[in-house]
């Protein structure tokens, strides 16, 4: 599986620059995000390959947390190790975790999906289906990568349960294993599990049920409950939301119906990661002291949100390097990769479906594909157009 090797030493504003403008530019959620990836950290700036995008997409899958933050939180470690990684995380959260704070100060708010936002769906169409045609025409070499190409796309078009998407990457693995003439492909390899990061991992997970045990102390509560939150997302930040409001509105009334689905509805529209709406809520739990008070509770909030998938990738990671080693893993990933790039297709389907097919849209996302597919526009600078024409319309 040919492989990007970096050419020289890569400066760390620089590659952060890069993270900040790929946060300006994501919006619509993980499949969305990486076909931000792919434009921006692939094909212009070329710090990975499409085929290592694919990989960290996979293991990320397999991971609790969300997966987009875990993919750049990795590709940052990969390229300046354990501090550059953290110092991805931290701009590539930031944005929308500061916007979410300042509409948390704001409380209900008119927030009109058919105006400003109107056009983003479909803006975010076009970068999942430029991500998945350029994945598809690397990995795509032979009648197995097609076939399983179209067995990622068909089967999570039509199921939508979070457990198909890793089975169907375990069968596309499987399938390339078994079709493989490669022969020897079990070779031993040195593995060194960081399990500092796992203990961490579990130390803050105990701590949190102990806190919601023994604490009425609102803060501490607001970090221990979204940290759990953290942990039992798998398959997307949507997993967890019913949880989050049958907790925070029903049982813990910290934030009431209506706030709750605005935030929602607002962190939709803003860039960055869906996590971002923990600052929201956090901020809105603990408004009812000083601004400090209220801007603690939005930052621990979210950093509760945040810190397990951090952790967890942490851990992970190295490992994952250490595994691609050996040959047969190598093999299973080119199976894994052909799925996973199916995936990406059947999400931008779906997402140009519920965003209705009107000839405005249909616009919108032909004209964000032609923009991406000249590699000279910056992301930032279509989802500004996309707004500037949801507000001109």
């Amino acid at each position: 599986m040919p492989e990007n090797k970096l050419t020289k030493t890569v400066k760390y504003s620089t590659f952060l620059k890069d993270v900040l403008i790929s946060s300006l530019g994501a919006y619509g959620g993980p499949e969305a995000h990486f076909g931000v990836f792919t434009d921006q950290l692939v094909v212009k700036k070329k710090y990975l390959s499409e085929f290592e995008l694919v990989e960290l997409m996979a293991l990320t899958t397999l991971l609790p947390g969300p997966s987009s933050t875990q993919s750049i939180i990795a590709i940052g470690y990969k390229i300046g190790g354990p501090w550059l990684g953290f110092l991805t995380m931290l701009v590539w959260g930031l944005p929308g975790i500061l916007l979410m704070t300042l509409f948390s100060f704001l409380g209900i708010l008119a927030f009109d999906s058919n105006s400003l936002f109107r056009y983003i769906g479909p803006m975010a169409v076009g970068f999942i289906f430029v991500a998945a045609y350029r994945l598809g025409h690397k990995i795509i070499q032979d009648n197995l990568t097609l076939s399983l190409f179209l067995l990622g796309a068909i089967s999570t078009y039509f199921f939508k349960q979070a457990w198909v998407f890793p089975v169907v990457m375990l069968v596309g693995g499987i399938a390339s294993i078994k079709f493989s003439k490669e022969k020897n492909l079990w070779n031993r390899t040195e593995i060194k599990p960081p399990w500092l990061y796992l203990s961490l991992f579990m130390f803050f997970a105990v701590l949190g049920i102990i806190i919601n045990l023994t604490s009425n102390n609102l803060i501490v509560n607001l970090f221990a409950n979204f940290y759990r939150y953290g942990y039992l997302v798998i398959g997307g930040g949507q997993v967890v939301i019913p949880m989050m409001f049958s907790e925070l509105v029903e049982t813990n009334n910290y934030l009431t119906a209506a706030e709750f689905l605005t935030g929602y509805g607002l962190v939709q529209g803003i860039p960055g990661p869906m996590f971002s709406f923990s600052a929201y809520a956090g901020g809105i739990a603990a408004s009812g002291g000083s601004i400090f008070y209220h801007i603690l509770g939005a930052l621990i909030s979210a950093l509760g949100l945040f810190l397990p998938g951090f952790l967890l990738i942490y851990f992970a990671y190295p490992i994952w390097e250490s595994l691609k080693k050996i040959k047969g893993i190598k093999i299973a990933l080119k199976g894994v990769s052909a799925v996973a790039a199916g995936l990406i297709l059947a999400s931008g389907i779906t997402l140009l479906q519920t965003n209705d097919l009107t000839l405005i849209n249909l616009f919108v996302t032909l004209g964000t594909i032609v923009l991406l597919m000249t590699k000279k526009i910056p992301a930032p600078l279509i989802v500004l157009a996309t707004l500037l024409l949801g507000y001109a319309i």
